[in-house]
Parts: C-alpha cells; structure tokens; sequence
C-alpha cells in the first residue's frame, strides 16, 4: 500500500495532479481543496489511498490523514466509489461531513452532486458510529425545517455546499423561522469584510 508521497507538483489537471518523485510521476486524485492551493513546481506531501481495480491502479490523496482515513470510510458504503467519495469531500469539509453524519442530516450530503436522498441516507447509517465527534465541532445548521430550501436557494445563487452551510451556520439561534428573513441574513454573511 501507498501510504503517502512527496515530491514535486509537475502538472495540474481538473480533479487530479502529477507528483515527480526520483523522475516517476505519480498521478494523484484529489479534492478541490487541494487542487486550488497547488503550484506547479510546489513540493507537497500527500496521504494516499491506492485504490486496485481489474485493470486500473488509482492514487487518490489528501492533505491529512483523517482526510483519507474519512475517504476509506466514504468507499466502504454501499454505491458510493471513489469518485463519489472524491467529490463529497470535495464539496464538504471533512468537519463538516462529521456534524452531518453524527447530526442524522442525511439532507447535507443529498446537496453534494451525485449523491441522492438514498445514498445520503445510507453514508449516514454506514458511519453513524464508525465517526467520532472531534472537540471543536459545531453542528451543521439545520436547525429549522425550511433550512433544506434555504441551502437550496443559496446553491441556485452560485454558492457552494460549503459556503452555503458556512452562511446557515452564521445565522443566530434567534433567527425569525420565516425563509426570506434567514435567507436575506445569510446573504448578509457574504457581504462581510475579509
């Protein structure tokens, strides 16, 4: 097994980079967290999953080791492949994906392209109780029933799943329940400085 690798970032692709180790290149999958901080010419350091099929050998790696070890948990569900995983851990933070699972908001991970209502449901049940809540975790904001639509909403506006949670997650615990008053206060999140 391939547990990590460092070399030097020699190309840069859609889902995917090429690290140059002693003149190998080794094509690695990543998520796009790691994509939008890579150079070319960069050294960097990955923990790998080697994934082995019939007749294909794929690299897929991630800036920590609870990264990958929640992508070798993601592949252990039912209908979930490596490609889905990649791309849940993608549009979520590995945090993020944790407060989903152990909150039962099986309607987070439906937001993620390519995940349905089933499938979420399934990645809930399947790590209910092999993901440990870490300290520091908040949960995810999904306290109100219209919450669903208002994820929606933001995500038709261009948002991503995680900057639309992000916002849900500024709202007070106050908040009015009425959808356009916490839609409005979480564009407001924003609208904030840097």
């Amino acid at each position: 097994m391939i547990s990590s690798l460092t070399g030097r970032i020699t190309h840069i692709g859609e889902s995917s980079l090429v690290l140059e180790i002693s003149g190998m290149g080794f094509k690695v999958h990543v998520p796009r967290g790691v994509l939008a901080e890579a150079q070319s010419g960069q050294a960097l350091t990955l923990h790998t999953y080697l994934v082995v099929r019939e007749n294909e050998l794929s690299l897929y790696g991630f800036s920590t080791t609870e990264a990958r070890d929640t992508f070798t948990l993601l592949i252990g569900v039912e209908r979930v492949g490596p490609k889905l995983a990649l791309a849940i851990l993608s549009a979520l933070s590995v945090g993020n994906l944790r407060a989903a699972v152990l909150g039962g908001q099986s309607a987070v991970l439906g937001k993620v392209p390519g995940v349905g209502s089933k499938t979420a449901q399934k990645i809930v049940l399947h790590l209910a109780d092999r993901i440990l809540p870490m300290e520091g975790d908040a949960p995810i904001a999904m306290a109100q029933p219209a919450d669903g639509d208002l994820l929606d909403a933001l995500m038709a506006l261009g948002y991503s799943v995680v900057e639309a949670q992000a916002a849900l997650q500024s709202l007070p615990a106050d908040a009015s329940t009425d959808v356009e008053e916490r839609l409005k206060m979480a564009l407001r999140y924003f609208k904030k400085p840097a």
